[in-house]
């Protein structure tokens, strides 16, 4: 990147707007995630996020709102406390973040490569975009 480029930042938050935050555009790649865990935190058929450094997420508004489920130090997921919205999940100990693609209020340039985690994907959802589809958490 020159000096005259940037990188533009995408806002998102959660479903009541107690949450909000900035991120930048730049992730490394984005899935959709079939395993139980990601339904479970959705209530949906597969979880769409796209991973990037922690670093360049930044919570901009209530920050002292957020709800951590799951180890505080390694990976957890964090949700806004008060309307439960899966905001992002902390993941490879701690370096990334896979924000939902969800939450973000701002179209971000990635689009969602491959669904992960088929293997266990619920019974009544159908992949039919002709994306790849793997069992398990491929070489990305």
């Amino acid at each position: 990147m020159t000096g005259s480029e940037t990188t533009r930042r995408l806002r998102g938050g959660c479903l009541c707007g107690a949450v909000e935050y900035v991120v930048t555009d730049a992730f490394e790649y984005a899935l959709n995630c079939h395993c139980s865990n990601c339904r479970r935190a959705t209530g949906s058929a597969f979880k769409a996020f796209a991973s990037i450094e922690r670093a360049s997420l930044e919570l901009v508004k209530g920050a002292d709102g957020v709800l951590i489920y799951g180890d505080e130090q390694g990976a957890h997921d964090v949700h806004c406390a008060t309307c439960g919205s899966l905001l992002h999940s902390v993941v490879r100990e701690g370096r990334y973040v896979h924000v939902t693609m969800g939450t973000l209020t701002d179209a971000p340039s990635i689009r969602p490569t491959a669904h992960i985690f088929v293997g266990s994907k619920a019974p009544w959802h159908e992949i039919t975009d002709g994306l790849p589809a793997y069992d398990e958490f491929p070489d990305v």
